[in-house]
């Protein structure tokens, strides 16, 4: 239903009922953890350079998702990408999120320490673009390694430059999301620039990281022979770090939270890519030796 502003809207019984909605929403919720009280903003954004709080938008607990077994998938709040396709715009800005300590964190990863290590799982960080907080992240990644928990980092690589050598040293995995091989789509799609996730996945290789490339498939959008195969070549730089490329369907799971939050959705009556456009693009990664899924 169309409103006089242009703006798409969901009715509220539809969002209750949409089970699929919900459950991308709500996840985590983040109950379980401590807001910090008496800070000031001057506090806040002081604690926040130091790592001390991080605000956070919400977290789950899921398996085979964000990472090798049963993980804990925490979504940090704040993001400087504005993809057309994004799941969670609800995540955009930092000030939405809750601030939680670090140490709150802290206790929720050894709380699950013995599920992580029984099921060869670990502590996820995602967003948003959880590369926005660095501090925050890296500390709750040295507390969990010290902890012998597998540490992984989903996002853009477009922040690369906030990760010191030092921060990097305490990531095992890296879902890193390669939105477009071609400069001029990837700012059509992000509204960013293509170059920093190539440096930050060269970087991790670089320092002996594994890496899982995350490509989302939206036919008439990423889709072309040409941005596939570019993809392919940035992927070929990251050598034996690559273990494999997940080309993700574009789905429209995310467009509920567009109408809830007034937000013109760009790809409104876009659909996902054919049995036949899979196959095709699967098949281009393969060529290049690349394991696919």
């Amino acid at each position: 239903m169309s409103t006089s502003t242009g703006f798409r809207s969901t009715k509220q019984h539809m969002l209750r009922d949409n089970k699929e909605y919900v459950s991308q929403t709500l996840m985590g919720g983040l109950s379980g953890f401590e807001s910090p009280v008496g800070l000031d903003r001057r506090d806040r954004l002081r604690a926040l350079k130091t790592g001390d709080i991080g605000f956070v938008h919400s977290w789950d607990i899921n398996t085979s998702v964000d990472g090798p077994g049963t993980r804990m998938t925490v979504f940090m709040s704040g993001c400087p990408l504005r993809c057309m396709y994004c799941q969670n715009p609800d995540t955009w800005k930092m000030r939405d999120g809750k601030p939680v300590t670090l140490d709150a964190m802290i206790k929720k990863i050894d709380r699950y320490k013995d599920l992580f290590k029984a099921t060869n799982g670990g502590i996820t960080f995602s967003g948003g673009e959880s590369m926005m907080q660095p501090a925050f992240v890296s500390r709750a990644f040295r507390a969990a390694k010290e902890m012998g928990v597998h540490t992984c980092l989903d996002t853009s690589g477009f922040l690369g430059h906030n990760y010191t050598d030092e921060m990097l040293d305490d990531i095992d995995l890296c879902l890193l999301d390669v939105k477009s091989g071609d400069e001029a789509t990837y700012k059509k799609v992000t509204g960013g620039v293509l170059q920093p996730t190539i440096d930050f996945g060269q970087r991790l290789a670089k320092a002996g990281k594994k890496i899982w490339v995350r490509f989302v498939l939206v036919p008439g959008l990423t889709d072309s022979e040409e941005n596939v195969e570019k993809v392919a070549q940035i992927c070929e730089t990251f050598g034996d770090a690559l273990e494999h490329i997940d080309v993700l369907n574009f789905h429209q799971l995310g467009r509920p939270k567009w109408h809830e939050m007034r937000i013109d959705y760009p790809l409104e009556d876009q659909k996902g890519p054919s049995a036949e456009l899979r196959a095709r693009v699967k098949a281009q990664f393969e060529a290049h030796g690349f394991k696919v899924y």
